[in-house]
């Protein structure tokens, strides 16, 4: 496989990671609040999801076709849910007895993983961007060769998280979000119902 197929699945899934959406909107607010030990945890619970739709996305290029449309409506579906809740429980939040308007994250890594999981963002945006970068390429996306661009896309997703982790622990973003916490949870708990609305129009005009 030549050395820029792989450099292209690496660039593809640090742009996935880097791409703003739900995750990185939960990463800056558990990163400002606990720092980048606690959003080393969520970033890298994340990333088993990540990889979880990078190999469907893959599957789904190397094979030529969406696999199992119906299958990939079910779980937007599912998704908008859990991220219409997350949006609900932001939007609803009220200053605890320390004054914090959101509760810790405390098992950062457990959290991470459930959210990249259910990141309803995350297939299509997968899809779009590799195909993208390896329209190109079709001769190389062979299942013998799934593992090699896999592993690069693993190296670009380490990358992209290591850059978002030393963002959301610096001093500046931490001031900022002390500052203008609540606004900040309301504004994410907002974008996250916006996520989830438009991930079920999505789902629902594909059907």
């Amino acid at each position: 496989m030549e050395p820029s197929v792989l450099l292209a699945a690496a660039v593809g899934g640090a742009i996935v990671v880097l791409t703003p959406g739900p995750a990185v909107l939960a990463l800056i607010a558990i990163g400002a609040a606990q720092h980048r030990r606690a959003a080393a945890g969520f970033i890298f619970g994340h990333l088993l999801g990540d990889l979880w739709w990078t190999v469907l996305a893959l599957a789904a290029m190397v094979g030529a076709q969406t696999l199992a449309p119906r299958l990939f409506q079910g779980l937007a579906l599912a998704c908008a849910a859990y991220l219409f809740w997350l949006g609900l429980r932001a939007l609803r939040a009220r200053p605890d007895a320390s004054g914090r308007r959101m509760p810790l994250a405390r098992r950062p890594f457990v959290n991470g993983l459930i959210f990249g999981i259910t990141n309803p963002k995350s297939y299509p945006v997968t899809l779009s961007v590799f195909t993208a970068l390896l329209a190109n390429e079709v001769q190389s996306l062979t299942w013998a060769n799934a593992p090699l661009l896999l592993a690069a896309c693993f190296v670009g997703f380490l990358v992209a998280d290591a850059i978002l982790i030393w963002i959301v622990g610096s001093a500046p973003v931490r001031r900022l979000y002390r500052q203008h916490e609540i606004w900040v949870v309301r504004g994410t708990g907002a974008l996250f119902v916006f996520f989830a609305a438009t991930t079920v129009w999505q789902a629902l005009a594909g059907a």
